[in-house]
């Protein structure tokens, strides 16, 4: 029997991690992920959008390992703030999720006198072959700002995200829950049904 192909997963997240492998366990391929390789230096992610982060990402981890990448960029937007911290989640003052939170609501209330804020998770895709994009995905989820963080499933941001729908945090979900209706799951779903097509005419 051939080998399966290989698909880099250009993350060394946990849980971002847990959640592609999910989407991703029937695809015919071999998944690794940045933690299969050497420590390798970082791309700068200097994209003004989490679509050009994506893309940067892919096509530096795909010229570096030499094999089909796949990279994703997310955050979480709050309308009163702006769209921040926007690109810049993961690098949002704090070193631990929870004084992130404290520092959100800080200046949510400095701003406004108040947590409430509608909000959205962002997931931006892109997938890198022989040195050029050939998929491109994103996806949203619309929520707000929940009023304490809540729950103790997902990671980052999930506590703060209210989820109207089921009037729940993300964090309050089972993982499958979560997938069903998450930017990251909307968007990797979209590049699951395209390697599968794609893989046929290799």
């Amino acid at each position: 029997m051939p080998a399966l192909p290989n698909l880099l997963i250009a993350t060394t997240n946990t849980g971002k991690l847990l959640e592609i492998r999910e989407i991703l366990s029937d695809v015919p391929f071999q998944i690794n992920s940045l933690k299969d390789y050497a420590t390798l230096a970082e791309p700068e992610e200097n994209g003004s959008t989490f679509a050009e982060n994506a893309r940067k990402k892919a096509l530096y981890y795909a010229h570096t390992i030499k094999t089909l990448t796949v990279a994703d960029d997310s955050g979480l937007e709050i309308d009163a703030l702006g769209g921040r911290p926007g690109i810049r989640s993961s690098r949002y003052p704090g070193d631990t999720y929870a004084k992130r939170f404290d520092n959100l609501y800080q200046e949510l209330e400095t701003l406004h006198g108040t947590r409430d804020s509608t909000a959205r998770f962002v997931c931006s895709v892109a997938l890198v072959w022989q040195g050029r994009v050939i998929f491109t995905a994103d996806g949203t989820v619309e929520g707000q700002v929940a009023s304490v963080p809540t729950g103790t499933g997902g990671f980052g941001y999930d506590p703060l995200f209210y989820y109207p729908p089921l009037d729940v945090t993300l964090a309050e979900l089972t993982s499958a829950q979560k997938t069903a209706i998450s930017h990251r799951g909307k968007a990797f779903r979209a590049l699951k049904t395209y390697l599968q097509s794609w893989i046929k005419d290799l």
